[in-house]
């Protein structure tokens, strides 16, 4: 295993900030709402797959530096380790956007270093800190093999409201969004 992986025999931690929180796609043992520290949540990774083309990109989600972010973390069986971190490697390292890392979590009164994945400043696809009507500008159009780009932002913003999770800029950029 990687410098982001448990030692062996330990439980693996995953934090998740998008989709993970509401569609893990594996089994856990607990989940909690968490507060990752250090980064936060931002629509600053261009989607040349999943919600754009090269030629017409989209906008996902990726963690950044700074800040804070609230979402879910994951307690995962040691014996299922491994199986988990290539699942999460499958499913979020589509084109190497994003690097595997370890982040401090913290929830009801406990700490864990968590296993997620924090958008490459370095990548082709780091879009940085957009205006808020630049990101809907990118938004608006972009269609990739997942679907519609407005569609993932809107539907990313419902769900972290049934959470009861408030993000001022993604409920923002869905307000420009909306019909």
């Amino acid at each position: 295993m990687n410098e982001v992986s448990p030692q062996a025999g330990e439980d693996l931690w995953v934090f998740g900030y998008g989709s993970l929180m509401w569609r893990p796609g594996f089994d856990f043992l607990e989940m909690h709402r968490a507060r990752l520290y250090g980064y936060h949540r931002a629509f600053c990774v261009y989607s040349w797959v999943h919600r754009g083309t090269r030629e017409r990109p989209g906008l996902v989600l990726g963690l950044d530096r700074g800040g804070s972010c609230v979402g879910r973390v994951f307690r995962v069986p040691a014996a299922r380790a491994d199986e988990v971190i290539r699942y999460l490697d499958a499913r979020e390292m589509v084109t190497a956007v994003y690097v595997p890392t370890l982040g401090r979590v913290r929830f009801e009164g406990r700490e864990v270093m968590a296993r997620t994945y924090v958008a490459d400043r370095g990548h082709a696809q780091y879009a940085g800190k957009l205006s808020v009507e630049e990101q809907a500008r990118v938004v608006a159009g972009a269609v990739g093999q997942s679907g519609v780009n407005r569609d993932y932002v809107l539907n990313t913003v419902e769900h972290l409201e049934t959470m009861g999770i408030v993000d001022g800029p993604l409920h923002r950029l869905a307000a420009l969004l909306s019909p």
